[in-house]
């Protein structure tokens, strides 16, 4: 049987016509074709301590609804959001039986909830507004939110010559300094660590459906690039890009 990284290269570009649901990428991750080092903290785990103080969350940029199914309790009032219009139906099958509304949004300005109505915001990589989220916020409530800073996968576009800046600035402290006006920061951390991928098929996958990195990616467009990276792998047997992570933990100040 073949490995991968032995296979042609058109052979390796027909392995990735997978169908992208929710926001799940064990297609890659099930498999180890793409792994991430670990961070100093656990995201997970900071989210479960902060529920146990909760009677209300809200769960943005929910995805499929992944991640908030797994923690181990939900307060009695929890709510989901979700961007990107074909995750909606996917993360309501998962979450409805739960008891989590799910609520489609287009603008980070404009979340369809009440004034003060959560005790708990949490936002993993997803964007949104600092005094959007300090409005719908109880006082004293808190907001968890990681994020993925401007960094990471730099190298993805280094290798195609795809350069693409427009995130450049986001990182931790250009993120404190825009909540500082609303919230308290009660913790921040940053690392830059490593995704390793391990075939040509795990790249293509992956640009296919982060289109923020290289947004005119195509197969046919970036041809000869990924034909150059195809034989790196054959002869390394693995690519390194930076994984670029920031966490923060900031309460409503009034």
């Amino acid at each position: 049987m073949k490995h991968l990284t032995d296979l042609s290269y058109e052979e390796v570009v027909q392995s990735t016509d997978m169908t992208f649901s929710g926001w799940d990428f064990s297609y890659l991750g099930n498999t180890g074709r793409l792994q991430e080092f670990p961070l100093r903290w656990n995201y997970y785990n900071l989210v479960e301590q902060a529920i146990s103080q909760s009677e209300s969350m809200l769960d943005m940029g929910t995805g499929g609804g992944e991640f908030l199914s797994r923690l181990s309790r939900l307060p009695a009032h929890t709510c989901a959001t979700e961007g990107y219009k074909p995750n909606v139906e996917v993360a309501r099958r998962r979450l409805e039986p739960l008891g989590v509304r799910v609520s489609y949004i287009e603008k980070d300005e404009q979340i369809p909830f009440a004034d003060e109505e959560f005790d708990l915001v949490i936002n993993r990589h997803e964007s949104y507004c600092p005094k959007e989220v300090h409005r719908i916020l109880k006082p004293g409530g808190l907001f968890i939110t990681q994020q993925v800073g401007g960094t990471n996968d730099q190298e993805l576009n280094e290798w195609l010559a795809a350069p693409n800046d427009e995130f450049a600035h986001w990182n931790l402290d250009y993120a404190v300094r825009k909540l500082e006006p609303y919230f308290d920061i009660e913790g921040r951390d940053e690392e830059v660590t490593r995704s390793r991928f391990y075939d040509l098929g795990a790249v293509v996958y992956y640009l296919s459906v982060i289109p923020w990195q290289i947004p005119d990616f195509s197969v046919e467009r970036y041809d000869r690039q990924l034909r150059e990276l195809h034989r790196t792998l054959e002869q390394q047997g693995y690519l390194d890009t930076s994984c670029h992570r920031f966490i923060i933990a900031a309460r409503k100040k009034w």
